[in-house]
């Protein structure tokens, strides 16, 4: 198994993985509530799986070809990105209250989970990158070169993920003070914004 495609695998994936916000974004305030932050980072390293090996065994052909799913999913996560978007302007507006608004952010297991499948599968940068930008590079990869690409695109989604959720856990202490938190919050709406922006400029330029 090639070392060196391997590597190639985890730099491309590593560069796609840390620019979708709206992952980042969830993780990084589950890590700071210290809530089932470690479940969200796995579950964002199981949709990887799922999204990276699609694309690398033929499923970017797919999504590449379909003005109408493309469609559907850019003004999907549109929608989403902009709700997002205003759900963290209201948390920052927010950060000034008691700590009992901020404990009510606290999420179950279930709200959660039902979190994390929409800020990925609707979020079409998600399928752009994982699927379009890392299928297409894999995709030209044969037997075990195309397995090696793989796992180093799985590591770096794992690498990634996991020191997120343990490195905002870890500062928690720092990063949950209101003034920090709503700069957070503030940063993060823009980002959300922003990417919205972008998938809009990216539709009509289609």
């Amino acid at each position: 198994m090639s070392l060196l495609v391997m590597t190639k695998g985890f730099t491309l994936a590593l560069s796609m993985i840390i620019p979708i916000g709206s992952q980042n974004s969830l993780l990084l305030n589950q890590g700071i509530n210290r809530n089932h932050h470690l479940m969200t980072a796995s579950l964002f390293v199981l949709y990887d799986v799922i999204l990276m090996s699609l694309g690398i065994f033929g499923g970017s052909l797919i999504l590449s070809s379909s003005d109408l799913l493309f469609t559907l999913l850019t003004w999907g996560g549109i929608t989403f990105l902009l709700c997002y978007g205003w759900m963290s302007f209201k948390s920052a507006y927010l950060s000034t209250a008691s700590n009992a608004v901020l404990s009510a952010k606290h999420k179950s297991a279930k709200v959660i989970i039902m979190t994390s499948l929409v800020v990925t599968f609707l979020n079409p940068h998600a399928y752009i990158d994982t699927v379009m930008v890392i299928g297409s590079v894999g995709g030209q990869y044969q037997g075990e070169a195309k397995l090696a690409f793989l796992i180093g695109t799985i590591l770096a989604s794992m690498v990634w993920f996991s020191c997120l959720a343990v490195g905002a856990a870890k500062f928690s202490h720092h990063l949950s003070k209101p003034k920090v938190k709503r700069v957070i919050d503030t940063l993060i709406g823009l980002v959300m914004w922003g990417i919205a922006y972008s998938l809009l400029m990216t539709w009509l330029a289609r």
